[in-house]
C-alpha cells in the first residue's frame, strides 16, 4: 500500500491535509488515488441555514459534546471566497478556537469558489478522502449567504437547518428553498422572545412535509449554554438509522454522481479563461451569449 494511503486511512493529520490540497488542485494522480480508497459509512452532517442564525456557535458546541465522548470528528467549513485569490476568507481557526488543538478533531476551510448551490466544488471528493479515514462523524457547515444550497441535500445524509426566532415572516422565504431539503429543524437562540410561535410554526411546517417514515423534529438549542445537544445528537442518530435506504440512496448517489459528471466534462474549462474570452466580445452589439457557449457544446 502506498504510504499515502496508508496515513489516509489510519487518519494521520499531514496525510489528510496533504492530500486534500491534491483534490482541490487537481494534482495529476489524484483521481486514482480515490479509486484506492476504502470508504467507511461514517454519517456526513450537513449544517445550513441563513447567515446570523448561530451555525458555527451551534457546530462548536456539537463538536465539544463529540469529543467529550472520544470520539473522532472532522469538519469542513465551506467559506465565501475571496474575489482576488479565491481562497476562503473565514478563518476556520478563528470559528473553531476552542478544540482545534484537539487530538480528534480535523478541520478544514474550502472555499466556495462562487459555486451556486452553497458548496466548495471539491467537497464531495474531500468528504470521501475524509471517510476513507474512518472518523466517527463528518460536519459539514455551509456558507449560508443566500444560495439556496440543496446540493447540500446530495452530500450529506443528514441535512439540519438552523434557524433563529428573529427569521418571523421569513420562514416563507426559506421555505421555498432548503426547507424542503432540511431533516431536521434546529430552533438556535431559543431562549429568546418569540421562540414559542416560531416553533409552533416550524412544527406545522414539518407535519407539512412528513413522509411515511420521518417527520422533521424541531430542537430547540441555546448554543453557547449547550442547552438541546443532546436532543440534537440523538435526532441526527436516529435520522441516520433512515439514510441510505432504498429509493432516497439511489436518489441521492444520482445527484453526486452527475455532478462529479458535471465537474469531470466541464474540468479543461476555466473562469478566468471564459473572463479573458467574454471580455474580447461582450461589447459587440451582436454578442449573444447562447451562440457564444456553443462551441463548449459536447458533441
Amino acid at each position: 500500500m502506498p504510504p499515502l494511503i496508508k496515513g489516509i486511512e489510519e487518519g494521520q493529520i499531514r496525510s489528510l491535509a496533504r492530500f486534500i490540497s491534491w483534490v482541490e488542485n487537481e494534482v495529476p494522480g489524484y483521481e486514482q488515488i480515490l479509486a484506492q480508497l476504502h470508504f467507511h459509512s461514517t454519517p456526513i452532517v450537513g449544517i445550513t441555514g441563513p447567515p446570523g442564525a448561530g451555525k458555527s456557535t451551534l457546530i462548536n458546541a456539537l463538536v465539544g459534546s463529540l469529543l467529550n465522548q472520544n470520539l473522532r470528528v472532522a469538519i469542513v467549513a465551506v467559506d465565501p471566497s475571496s474575489p482576488f485569490n479565491k481562497g476562503a476568507l473565514m478563518g476556520d481557526r478563528l470559528r473553531m478556537s476552542e478544540h482545534y488543538l484537539h487530538p480528534n478533531l480535523f478541520i478544514r476551510s474550502m472555499a466556495s469558489r462562487g459555486s451556486l448551490g452553497g458548496l466548495a466544488p471539491k467537497i464531495f471528493e474531500v468528504c470521501d478522502v475524509l471517510r476513507a479515514a474512518n472518523f466517527d462523524y463528518i460536519i459539514i457547515e455551509t456558507v449560508g449567504v443566500g444560495q439556496s444550497e440543496v446540493e447540500i441535500a446530495a452530500l450529506a445524509d443528514t441535512t439540519v437547518l438552523v434557524l433563529v426566532p428573529e427569521a418571523g415572516d421569513d420562514i416563507q422565504t426559506i421555505k421555498s428553498g432548503v426547507m424542503e431539503i432540511a431533516d431536521i429543524f434546529v430552533l438556535n437562540k431559543s431562549d429568546r422572545e418569540g421562540a414559542a410561535i416560531f416553533e409552533k410554526n416550524l412544527s406545522s411546517l414539518a407535519h407539512h412535509y412528513a413522509s411515511e417514515d420521518w417527520e422533521n423534529p424541531v430542537v430547540k438549542t441555546v448554543a453557547p449554554q449547550q442547552i438541546g445537544l443532546d436532543q440534537l445528537l440523538k435526532q441526527i442518530n436516529l435520522h441516520r438509522q433512515l439514510t441510505h435506504k432504498g429509493e432516497k440512496k439511489i436518489l441521492l448517489l444520482t445527484q453526486k454522481a452527475m455532478m462529479l459528471i458535471k465537474a469531470l466534462r466541464t474540468k479543461d474549462i476555466s473562469l478566468p479563461h471564459l473572463a479573458s474570452e467574454l471580455a474580447l466580445v461582450a461589447n459587440n452589439s451582436d454578442f449573444n451569449l447562447y451562440r457564444f457557449i456553443e462551441k463548449y457544446k459536447l458533441d
